[in-house]
């Protein structure tokens, strides 16, 4: 079957130069496939569009009507190749933006502002949950993930560090004395994020691989990491969770970092995710260049509490 836009071509450059061969020339394609085209083009229609004369063609009645329908499409896909291409160049429109919720309240948000700034044309649609969302699916132009990446039908860049931490208030620490070791922890009250194999709700990994597991247990877990952070602080028990989270709270006062005889889990990093594609749009790529700015080096949840 032929192609119906190029067909569309060739019948606005015929109707434009009054003749195939013109047509042909200026869409550089032979005569003879100019032809197949309008041919075929008549026989799904049921009607001629041209009348073909030896010095010229000219548009029947139906013809005319075509032209009118045809122009604007071919003006139509002109103007979306267009807004595509400026896409692909210029930092506008619309990025859905997804992260994690705590990770995007406290690290995320406030610097949307200086991203619009930078990019007057550019608008943020924000959304937090703590589930992986499936980009594509859901239509998400750009993610935060963080720790291990599974999802193989997106491309990543790694956008900062992510130090964990095993943390508990004074007030709990002076009730319930400090642990030691990570054999310790089964007597005390840990709050496990459910949403995490390796600081879940039942066991928590240490070493650099997560290589050594403890069993911990504890009357509260949840599946927001703040929500334990909270708790946390109003001397329920130990958080064992990432330092953007507890830093300023550490930094307060409010957490003291415990020290164990195993070092804390090394997790994989921040990432920025998107989906796969040869090249991603302009918009996309600006965010990430910015946030990978904003959190180089010592990223700033770590430079705000020194001690960690």
């Amino acid at each position: 079957m032929l192609d119906r836009v190029t067909g569309m071509q060739i019948f606005a450059r015929v109707a434009a130069l009054g003749s195939l061969s013109a047509a042909a020339r200026a869409l550089n394609m032979s005569q003879t496939m100019a032809t197949k085209h309008i041919t075929a083009m008549e026989t799904r229609l049921g009607t001629k569009l041209l009348h073909r004369s030896t010095r010229r063609m000219s548009l029947t009645e139906p013809g005319k009507n075509y032209l009118d329908a045809v122009e604007r499409i071919l003006n139509d896909l002109d103007d979306a190749e267009s807004q595509a291409a400026s896409d692909a160049t210029e930092v506008r429109g619309t990025l859905r933006l997804n992260a994690p919720v705590s990770f995007g309240i406290r690290e995320l948000a406030p610097l949307i502002p200086e991203l619009i700034r930078r990019h007057p044309e550019l608008t943020i649609d924000l959304g937090l949950n703590d589930r992986q969302v499936d980009l594509v699916e859901e239509g998400w132009d750009l993610a935060i993930r963080i720790g291990t990446l599974k999802d193989a039908t997106t491309i990543a860049r790694r956008l900062a560090t992510c130090k964990m931490i095993v943390c508990a208030s004074p007030a709990y620490l002076k009730t319930y004395g400090k642990p030691r070791t990570i054999a310790d922890l089964k007597n005390h009250n840990c709050l496990g994020y459910t949403l995490s194999r390796n600081v879940g709700a039942n066991k928590w990994s240490f070493d650099a691989n997560g290589k050594t597991e403890v069993a911990i247990s504890g009357n509260l877990q949840a599946n927001n990491g703040d929500a334990l952070v909270v708790a946390a602080v109003a001397g329920h028990g130990i958080v064992y969770q990432p330092t953007f989270l507890v830093a300023q709270e550490i930094q307060a006062g409010r957490l003291v970092s415990l020290k164990l005889d195993h070092v804390v889990i090394e997790l994989t990093g921040i990432f920025a995710i998107y989906p796969s594609a040869r090249r991603p749009p302009a918009k996309v790529r600006a965010t990430i260049d910015f946030l990978a700015a904003q959190y180089a080096n010592v990223p700033p949840w770590d430079r705000r509490a020194k001690s960690i």
